[in-house]
């Protein structure tokens, strides 16, 4: 039955992977050229891969629109490929478990770590029976009198106990943090001190509050979720294929879903968009802002080289 259980969990991911890399690949490179600081403004030259972004997401597709070119235009452009070579590549591009691995390796740096550091543990904790480590659990006394200073940020690695709600959040994380980290391309350390934003919002808010959250990581997802929402705003996406709604109505369409789903009023969450609107809000006012010495070691250290270099390959993607 574990076996079972296990062997759902690897599909649904695959199928998850594989039903949203090609969008995220497609909205970072249609949405991020002529965008102002939060998206209220895009570029011309961005209108048809935005056109093209909600057909697909509606089911449609912009290729029919050619249905009615003649015979003739249609014999020239086959003429030009070698229909036995494109098959063979369509076949390979088909294979879901290649899909994964690529969509793994194209993932931004500080997203593809923070969930492979997420799934590791959460696997040493399954095998140790425990859910998650508890030496990487926020314990306030233990930060302040035993200088364990890892507590509240590994506690941000727990989704909760592998299953399909892990899987859910895994998905969102890698969705939203991606697309955002990948719009941050050109000033990484921007988004990284809003993840630093979000992350010390909930450990010192929360607390203060006399809450005691469970799985920092599933809060954390909608605090991106809101501050992704803000970058599209009049973007219209697709609810799991149902339906579509305004980005901007993206975050509480999934606060009432996680109060449907546990029955309780989804205190924890609504915080994160609270914490996400902060957020915005101070980033729009120019109140935070990236301190000089990152900037400088990001732009000048010697060890900040392979970093350099991986989002300069990000940024390839964003050239019209």
């Amino acid at each position: 039955f574990l076996l079972t259980m296990m062997l759902m969990m690897i599909l649904w991911l695959s199928v998850l992977l594989y039903t949203t890399c090609i969008q995220a690949e497609i909205n970072s490179f249609g949405l991020a050229p002529g965008r102002t600081v939060f998206g209220r403004r895009v570029a011309a030259a961005s209108k048809l891969s935005t056109s093209r972004i909600l057909l697909s997401t509606r089911g449609g597709s912009d290729e029919e629109e050619y249905d009615s070119d003649d015979e003739s235009e249609e014999e020239d452009f086959f003429d030009d490929f070698d229909l036995e070579e494109d098959a063979e590549e369509n076949f390979d591009e088909d294979n879901t478990v290649e899909r994964i691995i690529q969509a793994y390796k194209d993932t931004p740096p500080l997203t593809k770590g923070y969930l492979t550091a997420s799934a590791a543990v959460t696997a040493i904790g399954y095998i140790s029976k425990t859910d998650f480590p508890k030496i990487l659990v926020l314990d306030w006394k233990k930060v302040l009198y035993r200088a364990q200073i890892w507590r509240p940020f590994t506690t941000f690695l727990n989704f909760g106990r592998f299953g399909l709600g892990y899987a859910m959040t895994m998905h969102f994380v890698w969705n939203y943090m991606s697309t955002l980290e990948r719009l941050h391309h050109h000033k990484p350390y921007d988004f990284w001190i809003m993840i630093i934003f979000g992350m010390m919002s909930m450990v010192v808010g929360y607390p203060a509050m006399k809450l005691n959250p469970k799985f920092l990581g599933h809060n954390l997802s909608t605090f991106l979720v809101y501050v992704w929402s803000r970058y599209h705003e009049g973007l219209e996406v697709s609810m799991f294929d149902l339906f579509t709604t305004r980005a901007e109505l993206l975050p509480w369409f999934f606060l009432a879903q996680t109060f449907l789903l546990e029955g309780e009023p989804p205190m924890l969450d609504f915080l994160g968009i609270v914490f996400g609107h902060v957020y915005h809000h101070c980033k729009t006012i120019g109140l935070l802002r990236a301190p000089q010495f990152v900037v400088d070691w990001y732009k000048n250290s010697d060890a900040a080289a392979s970093i350099r270099q991986k989002y300069k390959k990000i940024s390839t993607d964003f050239v019209l």
